[in-house]
């Protein structure tokens, strides 16, 4: 019994036939493999290259039971801007009055938008966090849509429901879509429950892609089906999704979105396949049990992948599969949410360019590569560049072309580009480890001549057999998943009970997809309490996994007919023709800074008034994220708000003043968002919220009309809600606000330190603008900016983003390493815990300051949404002996490599991060200060430690004001 596996690439198209039956053997029941050019039609290149394996391997095609294919054809219809291939797509959301404060395709770039862009429509429906419905489904109000949509000529729709996630029956959006195809039996709907978890933007933009593919995809796998056809192959088909399990090609078509980005994931679970680490511990590859001295270590294992251009690392758990990527996913320029694998790049392949610096004599690599020219532009091949594979054949590593082509490389600079390929490597391995235990890599690619010997920091190394062709063998040998991402409600209910629940469903989901039900097991159970809720409420994140069950002897017969009449139906395979692309399709609409000259951009100040622009709003944000020491929330709904009320008119009204120019009788007003990011990132405002609020209090307040808005608090999403907020009033913001920071409740504001009252004064009579001009901190939206200038400026000239920092803004680096622990309980609505950093030594990443840790010790920070205190300590995270370096109210920052900030919410296993500590306000470090924002304030019995002395921040206005 055998099964096919291909991994359609880029240049080159691998596969490979397995007999399953044949695991323990030497070969680890590899019986052929074959490379195959990558084909413009993508069909004929995979027909080929199975044709090979099957001729190669002698194996009957009756005795087949499946091919999977790993490819990321659909998604380049995306990625390439090809108008002919997409299709328009409206978006029907299930929301109440919620959501229209950011309206579908937000943050698409605008070329594709226009392509993509069949309408929004807002309909009654959704759920709350805890399940209630915010509206009941007005099935007459569905029905009129769905005719609207028709008559405007859409015809695929995309049906996003609020907390959809949490919708296990089905009842909104399953109902919704039935309602809409009995109206119109013509459409195509996807469900955003069926791609993806909380977080509506992103799940919403991962339907609408999938929504517009689809046709592509039905044609792509139809030609599959065709191609397995003529190959006289009548077995299943499947794909490989991004996180290496499979999906039947039925379901494929269905959702194709889901398989953009299998080959990474294909070639690090073959990689540890071939390497026998799915073996038992003490068990070799073959099966046979090794003596005590060859037992297997508790290992780290990386799989170093080297192509022809890149090096790709990655971590593997002791499930097999990759260590996953935090955060967000962008497809064709799209933010999207789905389960990737953390990868780390670095410019170093097999046909790296190596070129000798002519006045320093320094010998450089790379990024540059000749890439599939290998075979006719290196050296050894007789062209004239020279390559990293040349050098790996002039030092007599590797026997490859004709050695005596290189005889011209100077012996210095042969060892000298060994050496430096080396560090490279030993490097990008130092940057993925995770713990102290000994690192085990495999060695995979093409590439991988590239090393002999030892590395440093690495325990083992192995180059597994047919590790040219781990990426076909990973999809030969993929498994089926079950997962399961819901939000439970804990207060009534046993938490065992819930999560045993779960994980029946997800072992359930497996088996139904094709698991071997005796196979399946969990290997991921994530429990994350949300903040801000007072019921208990957890995201339960569950996956379980299984071997591909292998069918009996008649089923599969049966499979044999029904396969051979659904393929030999319909049209001959469609040839694609020209590309009809957009030029500016993938044109960024969310990152104006890319189109200036960020070094030399001046911002627009006139009369001492900011004219706020797209790319200050893009610094704020970035800035603000840093200001958040870790609460706040995200920054990126906020920007998105900010982009689109200054593309709406709000250009010349978006302004801010400095707090000088306040006059001691003008009336100020504040507006900021308060609760849970877990709600808000799902169940969108729907707009006017804050407005109504100011609109009814100016009322009860008597009066008619104000001069100002003033930030709460500058961290996290709040450090831009004013802006819309002035453009509505058409009145300036003020450049500062009422924390220095961001604060886990209202009370936290240095307006309220000496006693004042928070209402009436939060919207300013008299006395409460007296306040906010005597006691709130000046100029912090300035502040945001220059460190998100800083950061943004840092990240073009590639130098390091804590030095940008420090350089506009005092503070200190209290530790650089790896999160190797994260601890998460609710109490009071708010996220507890902790987080443990381990040190990250070796690593040139890290900036050699004189704060970086010399030492073993790690660092644990512990958070009530924002971090509260950083502390020295070992390896346990014990705070008896721990050494407080730095305390609230000064500001702590946990900062990831692109100088990003890195919310409570966000910390994740593995991630590489700085933390900085940076000075509060002074009024915040008085008495009664500190025992509202300080340690006391928090049930903490440490005393203040803080970092440094504060400085005023800078102002835009007065920097920029004199202008000529």
């Amino acid at each position: 019994m055998y099964r096919i596996g291909v991994d359609v690439g880029g240049t080159n198209s691998d596969a490979a036939i397995l007999d399953i039956t044949a695991f323990d053997q030497p070969n680890r029941g590899v019986l052929a493999s074959f490379k195959a050019a990558t084909t413009p039609d993508i069909t004929s290149g995979i027909e080929r290259a199975v044709q090979n394996v099957l001729a190669d391997s002698n194996v009957r095609k009756a005795d087949v039971l499946s091919v999977t294919i790993g490819t990321t054809h659909f998604i380049n219809a995306l990625v390439e801007a090809d108008a002919r291939r997409l299709s328009k797509v409206a978006v029907v959301r299930l929301c109440g009055p919620f959501t229209r404060q950011i309206p579908p395709f937000s943050d698409f770039p605008a070329g594709l938008r226009r392509v993509l862009d069949g309408g929004a429509y807002y309909l009654d429906g959704g759920l709350e966090i805890d399940g209630r419905e915010i509206a009941p489904l007005d099935h007459d109000k569905i029905r009129k849509t769905t005719l609207e949509i028709v008559a405007s000529g859409v015809r695929c729709v995309a049906l996003v429901g609020v907390f959809a996630p949490l919708d296990h029956a089905g009842i909104h959006e399953e109902t919704c879509k039935k309602i809409m195809l009995e109206a119109a039996p013509e459409l195509t709907v996807v469900c955003s429950r069926d791609l993806g978890s909380t977080g509506i933007l992103e799940r919403e933009n991962a339907t609408i892609l999938n929504a517009a593919i689809l046709n592509t995809a039905k044609r792509t796998i139809l030609g599959f089906k065709r191609a397995m056809a003529r190959l006289g192959l009548s077995c299943p088909l499947y794909l490989s999704q991004n996180d290496g399990t499979l999906l039947e090609a039925d379901a494929a078509a269905a959702h194709p979105i889901k398989t953009f980005a299998s080959g990474p994931t294909n070639s690090m679970t073959g990689a540890a396949f071939l390497a026998g680490l799915d073996k038992p511990k003490g068990v070799s590859p073959t099966g046979q049990k090794l003596d005590d001295g060859d037992q297997n270590e508790e290992f780290q294992v990386l799989v170093v992948d080297i192509g022809g251009t890149t090096t790709d690392v990655c971590a593997l758990l002791p499930s097999g599969f990759p260590r996953q990527a935090p955060g967000f996913v962008e497809v064709g320029g799209i933010r999207t949410a789905f389960s990737m694998p953390e990868v780390v790049s670095i410019g170093l392949g097999g046909g790296s360019k190596v070129e000798v610096q002519a006045e320093t004599g320094d010998v450089t690599i790379g990024p540059g590569s000749v890439g599939h020219y290998l075979t006719t532009e290196a050296l050894v091949f007789g062209g004239s560049t020279l390559t990293t594979t040349d050098i790996a054949v002039a030092s007599g590593e590797a026997e490859l072309g004709d050695r005596s082509l290189t005889s011209s490389v100077p012996p210095d600079v042969v060892s000298e580009a060994r050496s430096k390929t080396k560090r490279m490597i030993e490097a990008v391995v130092e940057r993925m480890r995770i713990s102290a235990a000994p690192v085990h890599v495999l060695l995979v690619g093409g590439g991988s001549l590239l090393v002999s010997g030892s590395l440093k920091g690495v325990a083992k190394l192995t180059v597994p057999i047919h590790h040219g062709a781990a990426n076909a063998v990973g999809a030969a040998i993929a498994k089926v998943s079950g997962e399961v991402d819901v939000i439970e409600i804990l207060e009534y209910a046993d938490e065992k009970v819930v999560v045993a629940a779960a994980c029946q469903r997800a072992a359930s989901q497996a088996a139904e997809k094709g698991a071997d039900p005796k196979d399946v097991k969990i290997v991921e159970i994530n429990k994350i309490p949300l903040q801000y809720t007072t019921n208990r409420a957890i995201r339960l994140q569950v996956r379980a996994v299984g071997k591909l069950a292998i069918p009996e002897a008649k089923a599969r017969q049966r499979d044999l007919t029904t396969s051979k009449v659904s393929i030999q139906d319909g049209e001959d395979d469609e040839l694609e023709g020209p590309k009809v692309s957009i030029p500016d399709a993938l044109e960024p609409t969310t990152k104006p800074s890319l189109f200036v000259d960020i070094d030399t951009y001046r911002p627009n100040v006139e009369s001492g008034i900011w004219y706020v622009s797209e790319v200050d709003l893009e610094f704020i944000a970035t800035g603000a994220g840093v200001l958040g020491t870790g609460g706040g929330g995200p920054t990126h709904h906020d920007l998105l708000r900010g982009l689109q009320t200054l593309r709406s008119g709000g250009a010349g009204k978006m302004r801010v003043i400095s707090p000088s120019a306040v006059k001691d009788s003008d009336i100020i007003c504040f507006g900021s968002w308060y609760g849970a990011p877990s709600v808000i990132n799902e169940r969108i405002s729907g707009g006017d919220e804050i407005s109504n609020g100011i609109n009814t209090l100016l009322k009860v307040l008597g009066h008619q009309s104000f001069d100002a808005v003033f930030t709460d608090e500058i961290g996290g999403g709040n450090g831009l809600s004013a802006f819309p907020t002035g453009v509505k009033y058409d009145v300036p913001v003020i450049d500062g606000d009422a924390m220095g920071r961001a604060y886990p409740t209202m009370y936290h504001a240095t307006l309220y330190i000496n006693g004042h009252s928070i209402t009436p004064c939060a919207l300013g009579d008299a006395r409460g603008n007296v306040s906010v001009v005597m006691h709130g901190v000046p100029n912090t939206i300035s502040q945001a900016w220059y460190i998100g200038r800083a950061v943004h400026m840092a990240r073009k000239l590639k130098s390091n983003h804590i030095d940008a920092i420090f350089a506009v803004n005092p503070g200190k680096l209290l530790f650089s390493g790896k999160i190797v622990d994260v601890r998460r309980d609710i109490s009071g609505g708010y996220t507890m815990g902790s987080v443990l950093l381990a040190p990250n030594k070796d690593d040139p990443s890290v900036s050699a300051t004189p704060q970086s840790p010399t030492s073993d010790r790690h660092m644990i920070i512990p958070f009530q949404n924002e971090y509260l205190y950083a502390a020295y300590t070992d390896s346990t995270g014990a705070l008896d002996s721990a050494e407080v370096v730095c305390t609230v109210p000064d500001l702590i920052s946990i900062l990831g490599q692109d100088g990003e900030a890195i919310g409570s919410q966000d910390l994740r296993y593995g991630l590489v991060v700085s933390v900085i500590g940076m000075p509060s306000h002074p009024l915040w470090k008085t008495e009664q200060g500190l025992n509202v924002g300080g340690p006391p304030g928090f049930g903490l019995t440490i005393p203040f430690v803080g970092v440094g002395e504060y400085t005023d921040p800078r102002s835009v206005i007065e920097d920029f004001g004199n202008a000529s």
